[in-house]
């Protein structure tokens, strides 16, 4: 049998503004956190976007590195929150800007969830 890898995630003393805003920089990823910012967990497999799933991944992953996601593995499957509490406890009001500015702008509208229509 394998050993899966547990994800680390910064604890919230650690997270950083510029990796914060490193990871916001993409609309695919501020797309996620708007579709994560309904406050439930989702799976993996649940999150569209239009990019291949080693590209998900890959973004998955920039936002759980920077601290402004946590992944949780059961059996084969992956599961993502978003960590609000943490980044409004780290940076008071900055997930509501960046939430209110990308539905202004529409930015990661594209992105959503299975059966679901996209934000925007």
């Amino acid at each position: 049998m394998v050993a899966m890898r547990k994800a680390r995630h910064p604890d919230p003393d650690e997270i950083s503004l510029i990796d914060v805003l490193g990871a916001l920089n993409d609309p695919i990823r501020v797309g996620l956190v708007r579709v994560l910012a309904d406050g439930r967990e989702h799976g993996w497999g649940e999150l569209r976007a239009p990019v291949a799933k080693s590209t998900l991944s890959h973004h998955l992953r920039v936002l759980r590195d920077a601290g402004i996601t946590r992944t949780r593995q059961e059996g084969t499957r992956c599961f993502v929150e978003l960590r609000g509490n943490d980044l409004d406890a780290r940076f008071p009001g900055l997930l509501d800007a960046v939430l209110g500015a990308a539905d202004r702008d529409d930015v990661g509208g594209h992105v959503g969830v299975a059966n679901e229509p996209p934000a925007g």
